[in-house]
This record gives structure tokens, sequence and C-alpha cells, in this order.
């Protein structure tokens, strides 16, 4: 049995790899033992919209202790570290972090939500120190939304998101999160400005391979809501194929 600092210190290793983490983002304790029991799967990160969307919430809208509930179940389910999406930190980001790693997280995505980014380090500062007063080599994938909630142009999200991002590793973050459709000129840029092996992407339909964002330098990849869409889909269409007198396919394996 592992301890939660010995599951902090491999994420952190697989951060800092050559190789680019992929982690097939979970919900739930079958979904994340069905991932973990893949020989290629190193590590879980959760995510937070796939999780409010199976207790009935709307993203961002799930109250705290339901989510780390829910957190707590993805953990006893693997013995792979587990980072966490914590949307924006619940008001206090550094007892959210406090709560999560009680519950043996070790990592978690905290969104600034483009607060003013004296605030946003100050946010990110205070979740460092928790970390740290807990004794567990926290991995905080900070989260910059200066593309997804920023107005201007191009260009000028990518200098907000690079001077955001810096000055988050400055603070302690691990890594930088950016989500957004990223192609391969908006990919190095990011890269260049923020640091090889320091940023973090979201596998989106469209977006580069993760064999191309390695080759780039990009840190690691998750895919936040998509895998649960991808199952509630074949859900949908097997539930569409019953009504229409299918049945279930003789192939099916057991998992749960």
């Amino acid at each position: 049995m592992t301890t939660t600092q010995d599951r902090a210190l491999t994420l952190k290793a697989l951060h800092e790899a050559p190789e680019i983490l992929r982690v097939v983002n979970v919900w739930d304790a079958i979904s994340a033992k069905v991932v973990s029991d893949l020989p290629g799967t190193k590590a879980l990160a959760t995510a937070g919209h796939a999780i409010a969307a199976s207790h009935g919430f709307a993203d961002g809208e799930i109250p705290l202790d339901r989510m780390i509930a829910a957190v707590a179940e993805i953990v006893a389910a693997t013995d792979l570290p587990v980072s966490a999406d914590l949307d924006n930190g619940y008001g206090d980001p550094a007892e959210t972090v406090r709560h999560a790693i009680g519950v043996g997280v070790v990592g978690a995505n905290v969104e600034d939500r483009l607060v003013p980014l004296s605030e946003a380090v100050s946010r990110v500062e205070a979740i460092v120190k928790a970390a740290e007063a807990e004794g567990v080599a926290f991995q905080l994938n900070a989260r910059t939304d200066a593309f997804v909630r920023g107005t201007g142009p191009v260009e000028e999200r990518l200098q907000d998101a690079i001077a955001r991002g810096r000055a988050f590793l400055e603070a302690g973050a691990s890594l930088v999160f950016v989500p957004t459709p990223l192609d391969r000129d908006l990919t190095q840029a990011l890269v260049e400005g923020i640091g090889e092996r320091k940023v973090s992407v979201i596998g989106l339909p469209g977006a580069l391979t993760a064999a191309e964002y390695e080759a780039l330098g990009i840190a690691r990849i998750s895919y936040g809501p998509l895998p649960q869409r991808v199952a509630l889909r074949a859900l949908r269409d097997l539930a569409t194929d019953l009504y229409a007198d299918g049945v279930i396919p003789t192939d099916t394996p057991a998992l749960n």
C-alpha cells in the first residue's frame, strides 16, 4: 500500500518525464477501475464536469462536499495517483486542497477564471503552502482561462496565458493548464513562452495527437468530459437499438 506522498512523487516524476503523460478522465469508482486496469494507465484525472453531470449538477455547480466524496470513491478504487478537477477552488482553494489531500488526492486543476493576476497568484501560493503543510508534493496543474474566457484577439490571449503561466510556475505550480483547441503554432508559442514540459493541454475533437503534442514539448494531456460523453453515446445507442428489438451484444465484457 503506497502513501499519499508516494503517489504524489510518482505523479511528479510522470509530469517531469520526457514522455507526455496521458490521463483519461474518470468520474466515478467503476470508470476509475476500468481505466486504471489498462496496461497503459499511469495516473488518473477526474473530470469535474463529468462528476457534476453524474450527480445531476451543471458544470461548476456541484457542492464541495459532494465533489470531495465522489473523488474519494475514485481514489479508493485505484492504487494509481489521482489528480482532481477542483473547479476554481470553491472560494477557498487552500482549504479545498487540504480536503482533497485528506482523501488521497495528489494533484489538482484549479481555474483562475481570469481574476486579476495578483489574486490568481495569491491563490496558487496558498494552495502550494497548504500542500507543503500537509507534507505532500502536491502537483498543482494551475489552469488559466485566458483563451476560454478571454475576449481579445488570439495574440492578446496568448500573451495573457504566457504571463499568467509564468507567474503560476514562479508561485510554485507544477504545470500550467491551458484548455483550448491548440494547433501546432499556438502550442509552440505556449511552450516557448511558459517552458518545455510545463504546459498541460486538453485533447478536444480535432486537436493534435498526444504524440504530436509530446514532440512539441507538452507535459500532459487530459480529455475533460469527453470520455464520459463517448460512454453516454454508447449507452444511448445501445438503448436505441434495444428499443428497436435489438439484443445485448454477445461480446459484451463484464467490466462491472
